[in-house]
């Protein structure tokens, strides 16, 4: 497709001149997508490899929830400062730190002899991710800037983002089972390696904003508030709402954030201009990806759970299990995504993924003990993932649409932020529910019988499943009064079509 510039012709007169667009920018988003796969999968694949892990280096129970914890907390507490740092210092460099650093970290992290060791990798492996993802959406913002070239390039990062965490739990489960724990990690090395090189030869950068500082006081602030939520949320499991270290966090966290909201109002360089969130269609998208990551944490996690325990699964036939959904995830997510969002824009699409997604976990509540994959689990998940395609796709399109370059980091940190807080919420919950529904259950039966435990488990699957039906449900209708009519914002930084 060629645009017209103005060039001066002989007489000094500007004149039209055609160019053609960089062809390298598809190659630009294999490189995006590459990048975005090995945040997102990494999110799940070392779940897999945890049993034996902790069987090899020989920690506990509660080290290995830190394993999982401290990816999160660093990830979702630095994501704002990634976003605004990939602004103010170039996405290009941010992305390629973020990528070097991730892979170091992984490297750390496989070669771990002790449990503290592989903590502090998952950590540093968060904190480079929370460089890495903000630059990466931020450059697919700026690097599409045409309405239907758009809509493809997000269907396509999209599908990614919705299929990466089932695509962890398949390569997690091939590689513990047939290689070792440890290629959980190493292989970061392999996909960062060619991100790298894919990055210095097809990625191009805008020039940075000299005039930017960083908001100190705003970033110390999100970073404290950021952590203590996460953290409050991520104790919660195993212990009471009540605990200390559940609800004096939650609450500290939700008091600094309030505060992190002032410092932004009155800062001459905020870390995140408000400007960015109050935008409808932005404020709708952030909105929703918190609520539905909370809604897809009860599917990844707890039908893992009902495929090994009650099906047998093993890691390997689990991952495959998921394909399913993936590929329904990659359809929606490249096609109705893809060409529809430029067209009609995201109102129509995401609160209608919401509620296919929500039919289909209404479907798994259905799951009984003598339940097989094909007839029971297959169709739900084909259902979710038709869903979460037309649920990614808009969104991630939508959070970063007409926001000036400048604040492109910040406004893709958002998206990662909010589904990262999603998740934290959706994990508590979730888990909170699931124990209460199986003790309420085991109240005046025999506990002993293992018939009696596997219906009680059965019991708190399917109150997961009714939460997260709920959680969808409120997804749709929040898209649907959030999100403005019609097609999203152009690009208020692209090269216009033509000049006159």
């Amino acid at each position: 497709m060629s645009t017209l510039t103005d060039r001066p012709d002989a007489a000094g007169r500007e004149a039209p001149v055609a160019t053609t667009p960089d062809a390298g920018r598809w190659w630009a988003l294999v490189v995006l997508a590459l990048a975005q796969l090995m945040v997102v999968l990494d999110a799940t694949i070392v779940n897999i490899a945890l049993p034996r892990a902790q069987l090899d280096l020989g920690f506990s129970d509660s080290a290995r929830q830190w394993v999982v914890t401290g990816y999160a907390l660093a990830f979702g507490s630095l994501l704002l400062l990634g976003g605004r740092l990939s602004d103010l210092f170039g996405r290009k460099r941010m992305f390629i730190i973020g990528l070097i650093g991730f892979a170091l970290a992984s490297a750390l992290g496989g070669a771990a002899t002790g449990t503290e060791m592989l903590i502090i990798a998952r950590g540093l492996q968060g904190a480079f991710g929370a460089a890495l993802a903000p630059a990466a959406l931020s450059l697919l913002s700026t690097t599409f800037t045409e309405a239907t070239e758009r809509g493809k390039a997000f269907g396509i990062f999209g599908a990614i983002s919705g299929a990466g965490g089932g695509i962890g739990l398949l390569l997690g489960g091939v590689l513990t089972e047939y290689v070792s724990w440890r290629w959980c990690l190493y292989v970061n090395l392999v996909i960062a390696a060619i991100a790298v090189v894919g990055a210095l030869l097809k990625l191009k950068d805008e020039p940075v904003d000299k005039a930017g500082r960083i908001d100190v006081p705003g970033a110390i602030a999100a970073i404290m508030g950021l952590v203590a939520l996460v953290y409050g949320l991520g104790h919660k499991e195993g212990h009471a709402w009540t605990d200390f270290w559940t609800l004096g966090p939650i609450l500290f966290g939700l008091a600094v954030l309030v505060a992190f909201v002032l410092i932004e109002r009155r800062s001459p360089h905020p870390l995140l201009p408000l400007r960015v969130v109050l935008d409808r269609n932005r404020g709708g998208s952030y909105a929703s990806i918190a609520i539905a990551g909370a809604g897809m944490f009860g599917l990844f996690l707890f039908l893992t759970y009902y495929l090994v325990q009650v099906l047998g699964f093993t890691a390997v036939q689990t991952g495959l299990g998921f394909l399913p959904m993936l590929g329904s995830v990659m359809l929606t997510a490249t096609t109705a995504g893809s060409i529809l969002t430029p067209k009609i824009g995201p109102r129509p699409l995401v609160p209608l993924g919401a509620l296919i997604a929500a039919g289909g976990m209404l479907f798994l509540t259905r799951l009984e003990l003598d339940s097989t994959y094909a007839s029971g689990v297959l169709p739900g998940l084909i259902i979710v993932g038709l869903g979460l395609g037309l649920v990614f796709a808009p969104t991630q399109n939508a959070a970063t649409a007409g926001v000036e370059h400048h604040d492109a980091g910040v406004a893709s940190a958002m998206i990662n932020t909010v589904q990262q807080i999603g998740g934290s919420i959706g994990t508590a919950l979730l888990s909170s529910f699931a124990a209460s529904a199986a003790s309420d259950y085991l109240v005046g039966k025999n506990a002993g019988d293992k018939l009696v435990q596997a219906q009680a488990a059965l019991e708190s699957y399917h109150t997961v499943f009714w939460w997260s039906t709920g959680f969808f449900v409120l997804a749709a209708v929040v898209a649907a009064v959030l999100f403005r009519t019609g097609p999203l914002d152009v690009d208020p930084d692209a090269q216009p079509a033509m000049a006159h």
